[in-house]
């Protein structure tokens, strides 16, 4: 790591490690909270992103039965947040595994099983954060039990890594062969990398503290990234905390907010903005960048939201003129939980017979809504292209108005 592009304005401090040949910088970033001067721009930019939040969290209010966007959105996160990382799944092959498949006609090459698995972690470790915070509070031990769950039986979970363990080593970040003195950067070791975690987890449970609590949100996940306190899988830790404080912080009723699609679209300006805090104290431009992410995926979880409502109750009114079964809409109903399923797996949600779940699927092939994909005999996929469409299309607005 080069200490001269850290200028004076550097929120924290260079220390050598080492000696001879082997020495490298590392840097200790200073605790939270920083002085940051308050302007007109950052305070509108602040309430936009206040204003989709709360239109956001207004819309989570009124959802009869919040899972049927939560899964989709949990999943769609789970596979960007992996992808930023290099961990290349589509969420079409997510949606199959969970269905007991991976070989899936039209959607790709199918990526290796253990890049499938890693995706499959970071939604049970989600799942686990959210249940866990009902009666625990926000400490170390929380944030070392979510990476235990991400880090589960994957590349990188073998003892050298320390599945839910802070890191006993250092660690950089650069490119593959850089050694700490190439590295682009060097968290603090591990001696002080403990002191700014016990910071850290003060910080995080202040309850007075002067900044809004976007403005907080947005502090807290550039420490956690500064401090990179695992050997792996800090950035999809610290894109998970996010979802987790904000469901704590009551901004949002449900984790309905995904940041990692914004990160990931604008990824190389992502890593130069937590890189310019280091460097220049850059604390207005990452704040800005920040909340407009929170603003533009605040509006674009509405669209989705609003196009899987909406086409859910056009299917539903549709199915309920059409046959008059209560199962038949039971199913639709699934297949906005995921839009992959099997007729057995159908069948053992739903506790009912495979004959009643086979002969209604078929209605709804005839109707178009869905169709399977696997040409088999056995062990056939169903797939809802319409409802995969919302979930994973850059623009949904227009499905809004478009539901059949």
């Amino acid at each position: 790591m080069d200490p001269k592009q850290f200028t004076d304005k550097a929120l924290g401090r260079l220390i050598r490690v080492g000696k001879g040949e082997g020495a490298y910088w590392a840097f200790v970033p200073n605790p939270l909270p920083p002085e940051i001067g308050a302007d007109w721009e950052l305070t509108n930019i602040l309430a936009e992103a206040k204003g989709a939040l709360s239109e956001l969290a207004g819309l989570g209010r009124i959802i009869p039965n919040p899972n049927l966007l939560i899964n989709p959105f949990v999943r769609r996160e789970a596979v960007l947040s992996s992808k930023i990382e290099g961990t290349l799944t589509q969420i079409e092959h997510l949606y199959a595994y969970e269905a007991g498949q991976l070989e899936i006609p039209g959607f790709g090459p199918s990526p290796p099983e253990p890049d499938v698995r890693e995706v499959v972690n970071y939604v049970n470790a989600m799942k686990y954060g959210l249940n866990r915070l009902k009666d625990f509070p926000f400490v170390k031990r929380f944030v070392r039990e979510l990476h235990e769950k991400l880090m589960e039986d994957v590349r990188g979970g073998d003892v050298s890594k320390t599945p839910g363990e802070f890191r006993r080593s250092p660690n950089w970040i650069g490119t593959p062969g850089d050694t700490p003195s190439r590295a682009t950067y060097v968290p603090p070791p591990v001696d002080e990398m403990e002191k700014t975690l016990d910071d850290f987890e003060r910080y995080l449970n202040l309850k007075d503290d002067r900044y809004p609590d976007l403005i907080k949100l947005s502090l807290i996940h550039y420490q956690f990234e500064a401090i990179h306190p695992f050997l792996d899988g800090n950035g999809r830790i610290g894109r998970l905390l996010i979802t987790l404080l904000i469901v704590k912080w009551d901004l949002l009723p449900q984790p309905l907010l995904y940041l990692s699609a914004y990160f990931e679209k604008h990824r190389e300006e992502y890593y130069r903005h937590l890189m310019c805090v280091s460097t220049h104290g850059a604390w207005r431009e990452w704040l800005i960048f920040f909340l407009k992410g929170v603003s533009e995926q605040s509006k674009d979880a509405i669209s989705r939201a609003k196009a899987l409502q909406d086409l859910q109750t056009y299917w539903r009114e549709h199915c309920r003129q059409q046959y008059q079964s209560n199962l038949i809409l039971d199913i639709v109903d699934l297949f906005f939980l995921s839009p992959l399923w099997t007729v057995s797996e159908i069948a053992k949600y739903l506790h009912k017979t495979y004959m009643g779940i086979k002969m209604n699927i078929q209605k709804l092939i005839e109707e178009e809504f869905l169709k399977e994909i696997t040409g088999k005999s056995y062990g056939k996929l169903f797939l809802s292209p319409k409802v995969l469409q919302i979930i994973t299309q850059e623009f949904p607005n227009p499905l809004v108005n478009d539901p059949g």
